[in-house]
């Protein structure tokens, strides 16, 4: 089970299916489900602590004046923000408010923004990092994902902007995905995205762990926010998961903890895979990245030994999650002493 050059998912028919799926690889190689080490997904293990729900929370249809807007606004620094059920649904929806142009996506990438963009008869451009200065003639919308998923390239906060000034001259947008961007806050364009055509998109699923909440917030001017909102329609978040996410947001203290946590376990995991010969070709706080022409054999030698990754076909590489527990570290490093070759 391997995913597309554009990434993190597999086409079947008009679908695209994730990677994650730990349920078929447990059936396919006959492992118990509780016995997998899962490294493949890129979810902080470790999220934050989910407390009991008040009873009164699922009694209530949900309410947008009850400070999840501005929880959110303080944690992310927007200016203003729309509550989505997870990033995907801004996703889908984005390519629906331009009418069919032309859009360079960062390649390779997550699969689901060249699918949507596609599907809504848009003509889709897959731009290498590195080719971005040169085809940013070429388009009207510039869609990244920052730090990229899977190799975690990074772009400086002038560059970014600079490609935006660019594209507002001809009423492009500039749309950044920063699903793995809470680890170093510092790079995010979320502060400057009252600007006409800056759209950043966040998402509660990586860092704090809580991707079946199905929470993410769109940032972007108010204009384009009437849009979509009317576009989504009411209650696209649902009362438990706005309450679960307020209380993250404002969980300052977990927040740098986490912080601190992610990027010295982000260090260990590159250390581990440099000392077994699989120094990482890239990688976030969130992941790691080894882009080689064994990908697949050293994905089914892992999975052989229930630890389950990441497999891209094109270009040929794996993704590996950080391991939750010292029982999970020790696990990989002995998988990867044991791999076959």
């Amino acid at each position: 089970m391997s995913d597309t050059a554009h990434s993190g998912t597999t086409h079947s028919g008009a679908l695209l299916h994730h990677g994650g799926r730990l349920r078929q690889v447990a059936l396919r190689y006959g492992i118990p489900l509780t016995d997998w080490l899962d490294l493949s997904t890129g979810i902080n293990a470790n999220g934050w602590p989910v407390a009991d729900i008040p009873a009164r929370v699922w009694n209530r249809l949900p309410e947008d004046d009850d400070g999840l807007e501005l929880a959110a606004c303080d944690y992310y620094g927007a200016k203003q923000l729309l509550p989505v059920a997870g990033s995907q649904a801004a996703i889908q929806a984005l390519p629906k408010l331009r009418a069919p142009c032309r859009i360079g996506i960062l390649s390779p990438g997550y699969a689901e923004h060249v699918h949507a963009w596609r599907s809504a008869g848009h003509h889709v451009i897959p731009i290498a990092a590195e080719q971005i200065p040169d085809h940013i003639n070429d388009v009207d919308v510039l869609l990244l994902t920052h730090p990229n998923n899977p190799t975690g390239a990074c772009f400086s906060l002038a560059q970014q902007l600079q490609w935006h000034k660019h594209l507002a001259t001809r009423s492009g947008w500039l749309i950044i995905d920063e699903a793995f961007m809470d680890a170093t806050p510092e790079q995010s364009l979320v502060s400057y995205s009252n600007r006409d055509g800056l759209i950043v998109l966040r998402s509660l699923g990586k860092f704090f762990g809580l991707a079946g909440a199905r929470v993410g917030f769109v940032c972007a001017t108010v204009s384009l926010l009437a849009q979509l909102h009317v576009l989504l329609g009411p209650w696209t978040v649902n009362a438990p998961a706005r309450y679960i996410a307020q209380a993250a947001l404002r969980d300052k203290n977990w927040q740098q903890q986490t912080r601190e946590r992610l990027l010295i376990e982000a260090e260990r995991l590159h250390t581990l895979l440099t000392q077994h010969g699989l120094r990482p070709s890239g990688g976030c706080v969130l992941f790691q990245w080894r882009q080689t022409t064994k990908a697949r054999r050293l994905h089914d030698d892992l999975a052989q030994q229930a630890i389950f990754t990441r497999l891209f076909d094109a270009p040929s590489s794996l993704r590996f999650g950080l391991p939750g527990n010292e029982s999970g570290w020790r696990r990989l490093h002995t998988a990867l002493a044991n791999r076959d070759g």
